[in-house]
């Protein structure tokens, strides 16, 4: 875990207060199945997930049926986005939505339209888009004929970015084509816990990841072939990663592993596109060894063509970067099962000591992103040299509550921001945006409703969907407003009062309306007497500086 030590002290202003660059973006998400509703309007065709919560693999039975109603809602929706400032909005586009089975000849008019509605919209409020082309709502058409797993989708993905560059890219200047792929990859296909319900980890789940790669760079290719001179946008991926804090720092199996469950989580994705255009080293080394020592194939990955990697290789303008939490890591040997864990030789811990949120998976480690951002500028975008968009950060609540005063988001927030901040200004890690997720509360996944994720709370009992700011909407409008973390007047208290203490008193000036000395030897100073303007920005890493400064 990292420690914050005396030198950090001294670089007390940069690390917690100070402003992003002029030109860092700030931005808020949503996904279009957790928020769109209308699940069958106007001809929209049947998604994966409409399945799967109309088959009860939802908690209490819950369905994207309506969700927020944001279907109907698209100028209550930017009007949200403008109460907050916010200049950017990144959303993503429900192919089957636009396609209803996938293809381009099941087109519907009235969907292309309400996309139009809404990036139209947000470009009058001075709002910028960024458009998700594929967020887990795979069409169910395409599902029936093998989803991910039939090397045809590769071809139905390219119809469908083609459509939407063509339509919309005279507006809309940065892309994602796949948003969190490891999730569709790992529990759409391998544990089966997200549709579509496929439980092969052996197999499926690297033949689907092979074919996402393959899909983002075709994509990538007809943008920067018809489109990018132009259209002058940016095409990108947003992959989802955790930290892999080693459980025994000093433990070289330990830091092994760690280095392993970063293969098989971010790796697994990023290595061919920002690498060479192949899965890493360790990943193909770590398969084989398994393989030799059980006697039998825990996982089968693919191999691809000098050609494919070739085509795959460099294509992102851009890193996008969901991140959420982060794990100790322990090497665990000697297991025969297929997943993840037991083919890395990895086991996954959490610190008790973290702050806990609503969603067991989802603890908050803010040291970890800045961890993560270093490791990515290192392993990959320094060498393609593009930038890090962080695209989705955030924590759910309990459902019920005190919803509105959410303080325990708006902590997450400022740890998270934070740490963003540090890993610009002191690290020099060329990160360009940061992604709050997500602008309202909405349908997540398997726990449907009863997480909520939303900077606005959604009142999901009444037919209308009425949306209200919480407390970290106003926080996260401030942080906008500023552009980071402004010097306020609780700090530069903050530092008179370290001044005094150094000083034992107050300096010799020719000031004749203050009494200036210094107070008897022994004379003890404490936090206690502090004015409550040093007590409120009193954070875990100022209450070190403060006790080392006493």
């Amino acid at each position: 875990m990292y420690q914050l030590t005396v030198e950090d002290c001294d670089g007390y202003e940069n690390n917690f207060h100070g402003l992003f660059p002029v030109h860092f973006d700030w931005s808020v998400s949503s996904e279009s199945f957790k928020v769109e509703g209308g699940w069958t309007e106007h001809g929209k065709g049947e998604t994966i997930w409409d399945r799967f919560s109309h088959e009860g693999h939802v908690f209490e039975n819950q369905t994207t049926d309506l969700a927020c109603d944001s279907y109907h809602k698209v100028d209550y929706d930017v009007y949200l986005l403008r109460g907050m400032m916010a200049p950017n909005y990144q959303f993503s586009i429900s192919w089957a939505r636009i396609f209803s089975t996938g293809h381009k000849e099941s087109l519907i008019e009235k969907g292309v339209a309400y996309y139009d509605k809404m990036i139209d919209t947000l470009l009058q409020s001075g709002i910028e888009p960024t458009v998700t082309l594929h967020h887990w709502d795979l069409p169910q058409a395409l599902q029936d004929s093998g989803g991910w797993e039939n090397d045809s989708i590769v071809e139905a993905f390219k119809e469908f970015s083609d459509f939407c560059f063509s339509h919309y890219g005279d507006r809309v200047k940065t892309w994602i084509t796949f948003g969190s792929p490891w999730v569709v990859s790992n529990l759409g296909y391998g544990t089966g816990e997200h549709p579509p319900r496929v439980k092969d980890p052996i197999i499926a789940s690297y033949k689907v990841t092979h074919n996402i790669l393959k899909s983002h760079a075709e994509a990538w290719h007809i943008y920067n072939d018809n489109y990018r001179n132009l259209q002058g946008g940016k095409v990108g991926i947003a992959l989802n990663s955790d930290w892999a804090e080693p459980r025994n720092p000093s433990s070289d199996q330990d830091v092994a592993a760690a280095e392993r469950y970063l293969n098989f989580m971010l790796g697994w994705f990023a290595r061919p596109i920002f690498v060479d255009g192949d899965y890493s080293t360790v990943l193909k080394e770590q398969i084989e060894k398994k393989k030799d020592l059980c006697g039998k194939e825990l996982a089968r990955l693919p191999v691809f063509t000098e050609a494919e990697k070739q085509r795959i290789q460099g294509t992102a303008d851009f890193f996008g970067l969901n991140h959420h939490t982060s794990r100790l890591i322990s090497e665990s040997l000697n297991s025969c099962d297929a997943g993840p864990n037991n083919v890395g030789d990895f086991q996954t811990h959490i610190d008790p000591t973290w702050p806990p949120t609503a969603s067991d998976q989802i603890q908050s480690v803010p040291w970890g992103l800045r961890r993560l951002l270093n490791y990515i500028s290192l392993e990959y975008t320094s060498i393609t040299k593009v930038p890090i968009y962080i695209t989705g950060n955030g924590m759910p609540t309990e459902y019920s509550g005190d919803v509105f005063n959410d303080t325990e988001r708006v902590d997450y927030l400022k740890a998270y921001i934070n740490e963003a901040m540090k890993a610009v200004l002191l690290d020099e890690i060329d990160v360009q945006r940061f992604t709050v997720q997500s602008l309202m509360d909405g349908f997540e996944g398997p726990q449907g409703y009863s997480q909520r994720f939303g900077l606005h709370y959604v009142y999901f009992e009444g037919a209308d969907r009425p949306r209200t700011p919480k407390a970290s909407a106003y926080y996260y409008s401030k942080v906008i407003e500023r552009n980071g973390f402004a010097e306020t007047a609780a700090k530069r208290s903050a530092h008179l009062y370290f001044d005094i203490m150094k000083n034992n008193g107050f300096p010799l000036t020719e000031d004749v309306e203050m009494l200036y000395g210094h107070f008897p030897e022994g004379f003890m100073w404490s936090t206690a007497s502090a004015s409550y303007q040093v007590q409120s920005i009193l954070t875990n890493e100022t209450e070190f500086c403060l006790s080392y400064l006493l």
